[in-house]
Parts: C-alpha cells; sequence; structure tokens
C-alpha cells in the first residue's frame, strides 16, 4: 500500500484546470491564499441558511450549540439564546464524554435493557440535536460506537424501533404512496442527495421481517458512510414498507409500520420500480445501495436496476468482497501468493444471497487468475461445496434455487469423495478437508464442536475460519471455540466484533471483523467521484482487491487479515480511488464537479488519492452565512 506524498508533482493540465478552478472560485484578488486543491475541502465550504435565532438551534444540521462565535451569534439573532462563554469542540466533546459515562446505567430501561442499547440512546440524542459534533465523537471513537451505531446493536434497535422511535429520520415509502412517491421525494429538504440507504425491512441482519423497523439498519449503515467521509447532509435512510409477514408485528397496537401482510410479485416489484424512479427523477446523479432485502428479491432487484442506475446491494456484493478480501489474505496467512487463490477448497455454510453472492465473486476472482475463460470458470466452480439447512446441494437435489444451482456438485464426484446429495456439514467437512470454513447461514452455533474437530484434518497449513453471520449471536462460532478445538495455527475472521483470544504463552488468535464497513463507503465514495453511471463487477473488484493488499505480509502471517477500524478513512480513500481507477480503465468514469472525464483520466493513483482526500467531509463547524428567502 503506497502512502499519500503531499508533495507530488501534478500534470501541467492539471495546474492549469486548478488554476481555472480558483479563478472561477475566488475572482484574481491576489491576496487570497494560493492553495493547490482539487476542490473546495469538503465540508469547508460556508452555508447560506435561511434560519436564525431558535430555528437554528434546533436544526441538527446546522446547530453549534456552545460553539457559535460572538460574530455568528450576533449574525444569527443568538446573542442571550446562549451561555456567554463560547467553548471549543474539544470543550464540547469533553463535556459529552464525562455524562455519557454518567448516564450510561441511568439510560438502561430496566435490567433487561443491554448496556450497549444505552450508549446507542444517549449518541442518538446527540444525533439528534447536533450532527457535526455527533460524528465527530463517532469518529473519534469509531472502534467503541461502530458496533453501537451498527452491528451488533442496531439489531436491538430494530427489534425495538417503534419504541424508541422519537423523532423522523429519513423518508418512508409504503404501497400506501403509489402514484406519489414522484411528488413524495421534494418533501426531503436537501436539494442534493448523493447516497440512499434502502430497505424493506424483510431481512433485517439474521432477525428475519422486520418491517418498517429495518429503517434502524439503513440509519446505522449512512451513520457509517458519513464517518467514512460523506456529507451527512446529502445522505438520506429509505424504508420501503410493504407490509410485514411478522405476526408479531401484526397484532402489536404499538407498530408502526402497515399492519398488513407483504405484497408480493408484480404488486411489490411496481412499488420499488416507483421509488426508483422518483429517487433518480430529483437526484440524478444519487447512488441507491440496497441493504437487506430477503434473498428472494436481493438477486432479482439487483439484476433489474444495476445496468440502469447507480446501484448495489451491499449484502450481495459488499458482503462479497469483504469475503474476497478475507479469502485472499487467508491464502498471504499461508506464506503462500494470492495468485494460489484457485487451488484452495472451500466449504460454504448458506445458501441465502450473501452465501451466494460470496461464490459468484469467490468463483470469478479465481477465474480472473487462471486465464478468464470459460474453462477456467468451470475449472473454479469444483473448488466449491455448498451446503444449506437440508445438507450438501448437489444435482440431484429436487426445486433448487436457480441462484444455487450453478454450485450444484455433480453426482459423480461427490460419489468418489464419500459424499451425497443432503451429506451433513460435519460429513463434508470430514471429506473435503477444506482450507477455508465459511458461514454465511444466519445460524448462530453452526459450526459445533464436531464440525470443528473435523476441521483438524484440513490439507492446510493453517484452515481458515470464517463466521460472517450478523449480529453476534448468529455467528457460526466464537473465536474461543475456534482456536480451542482447532489449534493456534487457525486463521479467524467473523462479522460480528470479538476480543481476541489469549492463547498462552504471550501468543494471541487474532479475530479479524470481517466488516463491510471496510468497503461500502468507499465502493460509494469512489462511484460518486468517478461519475460513473453504474457500479461495474470490475469497480467492486479492485475494491476487495485493494482491500486485501492493504494489510502488511508481516501482519498477514500473524493472522491478522483485516485492518483496524480505527483506519476507516484511510481504506475509504485507499478503496475509492482504487474504484475511479478502474472506472477510468473501464471508460466508465465521468468526472464530478469541476473534475471532469478528461481531467481525471490524466491523473496518477497518488492523485487520485489526493482527489478522494479533498472531497471526503470532516466533521467540522462550517461558517454560516444567514440569507433571507
Amino acid at each position: 500500500m503506497s502512502n499519500f506524498n503531499s508533495s507530488i508533482r501534478l500534470s501541467s493540465s492539471v495546474v492549469r484546470h486548478l488554476k481555472q478552478y480558483r479563478v472561477r472560485r475566488m475572482g484574481s484578488n491576489p491576496l487570497l491564499p494560493h492553495s493547490r486543491s482539487f476542490t473546495t475541502t469538503e465540508g469547508h465550504r460556508p452555508i447560506i441558511v435561511h434560519k436564525r435565532s431558535l430555528d437554528i438551534l434546533h436544526d441538527p444540521w446546522f446547530n453549534k450549540g456552545t460553539s457559535f462565535s460572538f460574530t455568528e451569534r450576533d449574525r444569527l439573532d443568538l446573542r442571550g439564546l446562549l451561555p456567554p462563554n463560547v467553548m471549543s469542540t474539544e470543550q464540547q466533546i469533553e463535556r459529552f464524554m464525562v455524562d455519557l459515562k454518567r448516564l450510561e446505567h441511568q439510560a438502561r430501561d430496566g435490567p433487561s435493557d443491554p448496556n450497549a442499547l444505552a450508549k446507542w440512546r444517549i449518541l442518538n440524542r446527540l444525533h439528534d440535536r447536533n450532527e457535526t459534533m455527533y460524528y465527530k465523537v463517532l469518529i473519534a471513537n469509531i472502534e467503541e460506537y461502530a458496533p453501537i451505531v451498527y452491528t451488533p446493536t442496531v439489531g436491538l434497535v430494530c427489534q425495538n424501533y417503534s419504541g424508541l422511535f422519537r423523532r423522523p429520520r429519513g423518508m418512508y415509502f409504503s404501497a400506501e404512496d403509489r402514484g406519489e412517491m414522484m411528488s413524495m421525494v421534494y418533501n426531503w429538504p436537501a436539494d442534493q442527495v448523493d447516497m440512499i440507504v434502502v430497505t424493506d425491512g424483510s431481512r433485517i441482519l439474521g432477525l428475519g421481517d422486520l418491517g418498517v423497523q429495518g429503517i434502524g439498519i439503513a440509519i446505522g449503515k449512512l451513520d457509517l458512510y458519513v464517518a467514512a467521509g460523506i456529507n451527512p447532509q446529502r445522505v438520506l435512510p429509505v424504508m420501503i414498507d410493504v407490509g410485514t409477514n411478522n405476526e408479531k408485528l401484526l397484532k402489536d397496537p404499538l407498530y408502526l409500520g402497515l399492519q398488513r401482510h407483504r405484497l408480493d410479485g408484480d404488486e411489490y416489484l411496481a412499488v420499488v420500480d416507483e421509488f426508483m424512479e422518483a429517487v433518480f427523477t430529483r437526484w440524478p446523479n444519487v447512488i441507491v445501495q440496497f441493504e437487506d432485502f430477503q434473498s428472494k428479491w436481493a438477486f432479482k432487484l439487483l439484476q433489474r436496476y444495476r445496468s440502469t442506475y447507480r446501484m448495489f446491494n451491499d449484502d450481495v456484493q459488499g458482503t462479497a468482497g469483504v469475503a474476497i478480501a478475507g479469502l485472499l489474505g487467508a491464502v498471504r496467512a499461508q506464506g503462500r501468493p494470492m495468485i494460489d487463490f484457485p487451488k484452495q477448497k472451500i466449504v460454504v455454510a448458506g445458501a441465502g444471497s450473501a452465501g451466494i453472492g460470496v461464490l459468484n465473486a469467490a468463483r470469478k476472482t479465481m477465474a480472473r487468475m487462471l486465464g478468464n475463460n470459460e474453462d477456467a470458470f468451470q475449472s473454479a466452480g469444483r473448488q466449491f461445496w455448498l451446503v444449506d439447512a437440508m445438507g450438501l446441494i448437489t444435482e440431484e437435489r429436487e426445486d433448487i434455487d436457480p441462484d444455487a444451482r450453478p454450485f450444484a456438485r455433480k453426482v459423480k464426484e461427490i460419489h468418489r469423495q464419500g459424499l451425497r446429495e443432503g451429506a451433513s456439514l460435519v460429513e463434508v467437512v470430514k471429506q473435503v478437508k477444506p482450507d477455508v470454513l465459511l458461514g454465511l447461514s444466519a445460524v448462530g452455533g453452526l459450526f459445533s464442536k464436531e464440525v470443528l474437530e473435523a476441521l483438524r484434518g484440513s490439507t492446510s497449513t493453517r484452515p481458515a475460519i470464517f463466521a460472517m453471520s450478523n449480529p453476534t449471536t448468529n455467528a457460526e462460532c466464537t473465536p474461543e471455540e475456534a482456536f480451542s478445538v482447532v489449534g493456534d495455527n487457525i486463521v479467524f475472521a467473523s462479522g460480528s466484533p470479538f476480543k481476541d483470544v489469549d492463547l498462552g504463552n504471550g501468543t494471541i488468535g487474532h479475530c479479524n471483523q470481517g466488516n463491510n464497513m471496510y468497503l461500502f463507503p468507499g465502493i460509494g465514495l469512489g462511484t460518486l467521484l468517478s461519475g460513473s453511471r453504474v457500479v461495474s463487477d470490475g469497480m467492486l473488484q479492485a475494491a476487495a482487491e485493494c482491500l486485501a493488499a492493504y494489510m502488511s505480509d508481516e501482519d498477514v502471517l500473524k493472522g491478522i487479515i483485516y485492518p483496524s477500524i480505527s483506519s476507516i478513512r484511510d481504506i475509504t480513500k485507499e478503496v475509492a480511488a482504487a474504484v475511479i481507477k478502474e472506472a477510468i480503465e473501464e471508460d466508465l468514469a465521468e468526472g464530478y464537479r469541476e473534475m471532469d472525464a478528461r481531467e481525471l483520466q490524466k491523473l496518477s493513483l497518488e492523485e487520485i488519492k489526493e482527489y478522494v482526500q479533498n472531497n471526503m467531509w470532516s466533521p467540522e463547524y462550517p461558517t454560516l452565512v444567514y440569507r433571507d428567502e
């Protein structure tokens, strides 16, 4: 991984472009500072507001609380409405953190309310009144608070969202809004939206159908986008409410969503079609990320829209990218080059949207390494054994899911291996002796002691266990179980956070969190800044390979295959640059703002990274300028 070098020499065309841009932005005043930048640093532009006084203090987008300077207090009619002492952001954060530690216990709703949910409540209150400070706290403490605003705590939030709801955040499009969505989108106050995360609540993490309460997953996901560098005033969480098949919610008098069974078939598609047309009509350059749609619709919607709209499905494509990065890292952890990946034997437990998404991406990666032809594709497919709730999937399976069919094993092959249709996971692991055991089943504890003992017979010098299901309770096994049963010399990764394991004698068993957060912000930001009209397979592959190469050889040989979440902004910059570079190579890049496609094509990789860095939002209070509407 190459480091950013601020002293790089720009091409003459880029310098000419920058001079023209500064003249347009600043005029010819020689007294203005001469700063070389591709664009004004994101988040540092003065903002025109059309409100003053208490209206500003009650608006979380613009509220600075006690950090308003005296000149701003006079300009915005705030003098006398705040205590006289002007506080720095550091002082504000210190006050908040003291309060947070004091209130954590008090915020709990009785003994059954976990401490993590109490933290979420306190952070959410800050989010409600001061967005900039909220994101400053989140970024400064990202390792501690990412599990609070996203998985695993977000699962609890979604389960209890009807009771936790205090103020609206995001938009709700329901089956009752058919025919009205094109006008509804104009109810959102932002004229520019860069990123939408949308869910229909049908498969929230591994918790099932949570209906309208699934909006919590879209809110949490966008919090991580913002922490990684997307402007919070240009993101929009969305719930498409087509009903719920959760009988408990249908009978709950406090449930906030439509209390009717889910739409299906053409009726369902008509609602999603209308939503997509509406948001892209108002915001033609927006990127829509689909989140936690049930497997039945995840692939269909992806194929329906991906060639027409700027969209991707994080469960299918993001999870796959993070898994590919981890699988390549596991090869490196064996002391082998990544090009040896096609030799890996991989048993996959789980045939839902995430499992099939990983299989498709892994097969494409292997095939490309083997020559990227039909023979390579067929050869790559023979490296996977797919197991679902009914056991090993083979061509003998009746009513096989069309998405799983390409990975059904041939009967002759499995008979030679001593296996059969429907063979249990333990049987498959015993006979295949895989290099990798990959879990995306949403079944907690699926990797039982018997399964893990079977993995001890692996032909790999360092077998890898990926227990990727979320939230924590759905993890196929814990790192303690994996290291204690299989042995110290394994690579372990999970979808939710676990602590490292003390193996004794000063040895640490590293638990790698394969968090989609490593990729989706960079995919979104890279797509935005490239101006690509689609999110191509090549762009997704570039993101995954960038993450795989991010770790040093020294760390990988220790069993550390994913970076620390504390590095998320640097990871996002690297991934976004890789996505932009791939978009340029595929001739998909159309440019962004003042950086048109021709200028973008002239940038080196280091210049692309600087371009990304300058367009990453940072939580700094902007200068507010009042203007009467």
